[in-house]
């Protein structure tokens, strides 16, 4: 295809997605009430308990604008089978057969990884939200406009969700040849203490509870990349070596790869 039949693609890919989303809007509309119900729960609970905490709204067009941006997150995770389809049929023509296996198998983990993910955040919420209020006097109101309120909430879906996801990425990396199981192993402590600091920055690093909740998950899900990884280097090595057996040749890559990780390993001691 031209450059120009490309543009026209894209357009074409472009639109369709922008339409699924369009239409999703409108089921966004009628779920965001609900939704914005149990994103508020937590300050309902404050109240509940007898602190002073309220969610306010700004200025005239705060409230409306709350229920866009609620229905247009809603309408993005509706829709986003659409979408998906249509990022990947755009690329899927260029792509080779195994180069496809592995995108399928990428999407297929990614998306209920991605939602686990959201729903952990979800489930950290409450004590967050218990956490800051206790930072300020009792006698005194715990109030938070409905936009920032709201900001802070999706951006802690987010990036759990998307911390879920990681792992996965390692396994594709894997999988296309630029990462190996090996290294995913030795890097260990420095994914444990970056995983952590993510956990202590996704929730306040005086929550504990909250920051394990995040953190062993992802853990437990790095080493399960990592095994993967391993399985897969292990299956493409014996096929490597029965190829170069048919020619009499020696596998001289992976002694080396070998041998650089001990020298790294002696230079470590």
């Amino acid at each position: 295809m031209s450059l120009g039949e490309h543009l026209i693609e894209f357009r074409k890919r472009l639109l369709i997605s922008a339409a699924a989303i369009v239409v999703a809007l409108i089921a966004g509309w009628f779920l965001s009430t609900w939704v914005w119900e149990m994103l508020r729960k937590p300050i309902n609970d404050l109240e509940m308990q007898g602190r002073d905490a309220i969610i306010s709204y700004g200025d005239i067009s705060s409230g409306f604008d709350t229920k866009v941006q609620i229905a247009l997150f809603i309408a993005v995770l509706i829709a986003s089978p659409v979408w998906l389809y249509q990022v990947w049929a755009f690329l899927a023509p260029g792509l080779t057969r195994r180069e496809k296996l592995t995108g399928v198998g990428f999407i297929g983990a990614a998306v209920p990884l991605f939602l686990g993910g959201a729903y952990a955040g979800w489930l950290v919420l409450p004590n967050i939200v218990r956490l800051m209020a206790s930072f300020q006097p009792e006698e005194d109101a715990f109030y938070l406009t409905a936009r920032n309120y709201l900001d802070f909430a999706i951006k802690l879906l987010l990036a759990v969700g998307v911390g879920f996801v990681l792992p996965v990425l390692l396994v594709m990396l894997n999988f296309i040849g630029v990462l190996r199981g090996a290294a995913i192993i030795r890097s260990w402590r420095v994914a444990i203490l970056v995983i952590i600091l993510f956990a202590a920055i996704a929730t306040p690093a005086a929550d504990l509870m909250s920051m394990f909740l995040l953190a062993a998950p992802i853990i437990v899900l790095y080493f399960a990349a990592a095994g993967v990884a391993l399985l897969h280097d292990r299956r493409v090595d014996k096929r490597r070596a029965a190829e170069l057996a048919e020619y009499d040749l020696d596998d001289d890559t992976g002694r080396e790869a070998e041998r650089g990780d001990a020298d790294r390993t002696k230079g470590r001691r």
